[in-house]
């Protein structure tokens, strides 16, 4: 008579506390994440995360965009999660600096780059993935595809070449990043009321309307 054999749990619970955080991030929230056996930071609009322990970056964009930025050779990256406040123009430029649009995309794109190379990367060796921008926001339904023109003009400004993107479309994103690897997993949440994610963005662009302009940031 055979032994039974033990169930083996792929990726068991942690029985240790998350890593610590980098400076400056212990306020984001963080959770186990069963499926890839590693911890994830979870960002909402307006948030950013950058980590070099391992760490997973996950967040769901509807009209937002998701930035995700990293140096392969320091192990170190993370991801913002932005939207333009709306104007009453077609097209917000990354060059006019006196629009509160563009101070508030050059600060969300600028945060995210300072960030990782104060703990240690380097300009030159970043690698950017964009993803995000879809028309999931009836009454504003154009700030998806304002938001997408805003990072594609300021990565190229910044000579930065966009090395995979997932932009527009009709649907939410879950996306879900890995700074140590580069992978991102991009989960396209068809089932999901769009109204979810779309009050929760009507709420935050109320925010931004009322918030002042975030000061300026220097890009080193």
């Amino acid at each position: 008579m055979s032994a039974v054999q033990p169930q083996v749990q792929l990726f068991p619970e942690p029985d240790t506390r998350p890593p610590l955080p980098l400076p400056g991030f212990e306020h984001i929230n963080r959770y186990w994440d069963k499926t890839r056996g590693k911890y994830a930071a979870k960002i909402h609009p307006g948030e950013l995360y950058v980590s070099n322990n391992g760490e997973l970056v996950a967040t769901v964009l509807g009209s937002c965009i998701s930035a995700c930025i990293r140096d392969p050779g320091m192990g170190i990256g993370g991801m913002n999660h932005f939207m333009l406040p709306l104007t009453n123009t077609d097209k917000v430029s990354a060059t006019d600096v006196s629009s509160d649009s563009a101070r508030y995309g050059n600060y969300a794109m600028e945060a995210l780059i300072n960030a990782i190379v104060r703990f240690g990367g380097a300009k030159e060796r970043l690698e950017v993935k964009v993803f995000g921008g879809g028309k999931v926001m009836a009454r504003m339904s154009d700030v998806g595809m304002k938001n997408i023109n805003f990072v594609h003009e300021y990565l190229e400004l910044e000579g930065f070449r966009i090395l995979a993107e997932d932009t527009g479309g009709l649907h939410p994103r879950k996306v879900i990043y890995d700074p140590i690897s580069g992978k991102v997993g991009i989960k396209k949440l068809k089932t999901m009321h769009n109204d979810t994610v779309a009050e929760r963005e009507t709420r935050y662009q109320s925010e931004l309307t009322l918030a002042p302009v975030q000061g300026e940031v220097d890009l080193f």
